[in-house]
């Protein structure tokens, strides 16, 4: 997440040379990622969705973001 960003909630997500954003509440994605890579990132963002809310609100509000376990 990125700090002063416009809405609606969304992360960005880096694989190998390919970038996407994807809207936290309804999965909708911009920018391209292998099939692979997408099916990993929405497996992650669904357990986190409520963390992610409160990382959204945080940089919206210019704090310091929490820590969010990776894929295991």
């Amino acid at each position: 997440m990125n700090y002063n960003e416009h809405n609606p909630p969304h992360f960005h997500a880096i694989y190998q040379d390919q970038e996407v954003s994807i809207e936290i509440q309804t999965g909708i994605v911009q920018g391209r990622m292998s099939r692979r890579a997408l099916r990993m990132l929405f497996e992650w963002s669904e357990k986190h969705k409520d963390e992610l809310m409160v990382n959204w609100e945080l940089a919206r509000n210019r704090k310091k973001l929490n820590r969010i376990e990776p894929l295991k």
